[in-house]
């Protein structure tokens, strides 16, 4: 005798798809340094992609030197290469930091972003790497501008450990400040449109501030603004730890700009770059 077999269809709602596991700190950190790495051997393998951060110190360094310095200074040019190149070091380094969002926002549209959301890492890495890798692009930086200025007659008074601190702490303002440009790269249209807006914000910070003349040159309105101006800060900072200036309140106001340029933008590049990709 025949059994009738009854088959019930599968009705079952189909399950939702799971969410990638949240990735930890060390995870992230790992993860970072990797791309970092491979952001830096970018570097090695395609050196004009440091022209700028070679010829920029360079061609500062000389020109106010040699072209303003003897007005500035009222005739005294030797004194004024001391007051002037820790001030450089500052600024040059600023000015680098703009590149890192410039590249990023032309890396976007080249599909990168994708492979790397396609991959087991942490979301922000590709951000943090980035940052990380452009180590290298303030260290050529620093160390043209720190020949060039030997060469020039320029004579720190310092240690070598306070010198070390002193080029340490401003490849991290570098680092801070990029990720303002970072965030930028993440909402611009384009890297012109990047390029233009950091411009804009880094020049008054730049001539607005301490590095070509000393803050008692300038008017009342302008020497209040240039003693709180985080470009300013760390052009004493630098100062104090390459000669015998005062460096304790400087570098408070310079770690707290740093510290709020990383509270405020790291979060908004972050938001941004997964708007953008997913």
């Amino acid at each position: 005798m025949a059994t009738d077999i009854l088959t019930t269809p599968d009705t079952a709602a189909p399950s939702a798809p799971t969410k990638p596991a949240r990735i930890g700190l060390v995870p992230t950190l790992h993860h970072s340094l990797a791309l970092a790495g491979r952001g830096t051997t970018k570097f090695l393998r395609s050196p004009l992609q440091l022209v700028d951060v070679v010829l920029t110190p360079v061609i500062s360094l000389l020109m106010f030197v040699y072209l303003f310095g003897k007005a500035i200074s009222g005739g005294d040019q030797d004194a004024y290469v001391q007051l002037i190149v820790p001030g450089v070091m500052v600024m040059t380094v600023f000015q680098a930091s703009i590149g890192i969002g410039v590249s990023l926002n032309a890396d976007a549209s080249t599909g990168i972003f994708d492979r790397f959301r396609s991959m087991p890492i942490a979301r922000s890495a590709p951000l943090i790497g980035a940052v990380l890798a452009d180590f290298v692009r303030y260290a050529v930086c620093l160390g043209t501008l720190v020949v060039l200025a030997l060469i020039m007659g320029y004579r720190p008074d310092t240690t070598v450990p306070a010198a070390l601190a002193a080029l340490g702490l401003l490849i991290a303002f570098a680092m801070s400040f990029s990720w303002m440009s970072v965030w930028l790269g993440m909402v611009a249209k384009t890297p012109g449109s990047v390029q233009g807006l950091m411009t804009i914000l880094v020049l008054p910070l730049t001539f607005a501030s301490n590095v070509f003349v000393p803050a008692d040159d300038m008017s009342g309105w302008l020497r209040a603004w240039s003693d709180v101006n985080p470009v300013s800060l760390m052009a004493d900072t630098t100062r104090g730890l390459l000669g015998d200036g005062a460096v304790a309140s400087p570098l408070a106001g310079s770690l707290a700009w740093m510290a709020g340029m990383v509270v405020v933008f790291l979060p908004l590049a972050m938001r941004a770059y997964r708007k953008n990709n997913g």
